[in-house]
């Protein structure tokens, strides 16, 4: 062993300040596109609201590798980074950068236009075409909105409550997605998700907003919070509903999940405000696709129904 390298064990510094020191060093010499793949992975896995554990175990590969990878030091072969890319659930131009995976509108114009047929695409292209080469209208006509209403945010944003109030005001249904998700699979969202994993949750997700959309011609829907990350999914809640973005306060998320009296973001990480900050943050450009945005953290709970029933009600003068 050369006389320059000395163990952990036998150095004067304590282990945590040497790693510390590494990390420094070794950041000095991050390649940019390894750094910016990181990043990337961070982000797509902060989307789906994944732990890094999970989702190093639902790829395959080690907690270690996983964190290499997003710190930038990871050199990741090809074939890991497509297990990457099927756990994030994300083809791998999301990985590397593809600009047609840099926007929710991009990704969901993918996601309309994967899988057709050449006849197809050419009718699409067209009509991009033509609608793109004529000059944009000095006005832009008044926004149509449908009676259906979708509430879209984090967990703990109010959606459950405002939504309730919000359906009895209106005398529509009010539908909580995920008792409907449930009701098609015939179990609690949490056994779906154990016993067949993320994936399946996401087709029922989807056949229980089809369904719910058939049913009801007006209603007042609560959406699982994930849900906008799902670009085929989202674009069918904004295509057939009236959405409004229920925003809070990170602080505020976690202080109304733990009054209902569950844990698991307390349990599952001890990171949570950092992890919770981070969904925030990756999907934030999706949840702003929303016809409109309130902050539920601004003002009191009849404050704020008040001002949830005013721009509803005007939104859907406009549908008549």
């Amino acid at each position: 062993m050369s006389s320059n390298i000395v163990p952990i064990s036998e150095q004067g510094n304590h282990p945590a300040q040497t790693l510390a020191t590494a990390s420094v060093d070794a950041h000095a010499l991050k390649n940019p596109f390894l750094v910016a793949l990181g990043e990337r992975v961070r982000q797509l896995r902060a989307r789906k609201a994944m732990t890094r554990k999970s989702a190093a175990l639902a790829a395959g590969v080690s907690e270690r590798h996983w964190a290499n990878l997003e710190y930038g030091v990871g050199n990741a072969s090809i074939l890991v980074l497509l297990q990457v890319a099927q756990t994030l659930q994300c083809s791998l131009a999301a990985l590397i950068g593809d600009v047609t995976t840099s926007s929710p509108e991009w990704l969901m114009l993918r996601d309309m236009l994967e899988h057709r047929d050449e006849a197809t695409l050419r009718r699409a292209r067209l009509t991009l075409w033509s609608m793109l080469s004529q000059p944009e209208p000095a006005q832009q006509p008044a926004a149509r909105h449908d009676p259906r209403v979708a509430l879209i945010g984090l967990r703990g944003a109010g959606k459950s409550t405002l939504g309730r109030m919000l359906a009895e005001d209106l005398d529509v249904p009010f539908v909580a997605l995920s008792r409907e998700i449930e009701k098609f699979a015939g179990c609690s969202i949490a056994e779906i998700q154990s016993l067949y994993g993320v994936n399946a949750y996401r087709r029922y997700e989807r056949r229980a907003l089809e369904e719910t959309i058939q049913i009801y011609t007006e209603a007042v829907i609560e959406t699982p919070g994930g849900l906008v990350s799902e670009p085929a999914t989202f674009s069918l809640l904004l295509s057939h509903c009236t959405t409004v973005w229920l925003q809070a306060d990170p602080e505020d998320h976690m202080k109304r999940v733990l009054a209902q009296g569950d844990v698991r973001p307390v349990a599952a990480s001890k990171e949570a405000m950092e992890d919770l900050r981070g969904i925030l943050a990756g999907r934030a450009a999706f949840y702003s696709k929303a016809d409109f945005q309130l902050n539920t953290s601004a003002q009191a709970l009849d404050e704020t129904f008040g001002l949830l029933r005013r721009l509803v009600r005007e939104a859907l003068q406009k549908a008549v």
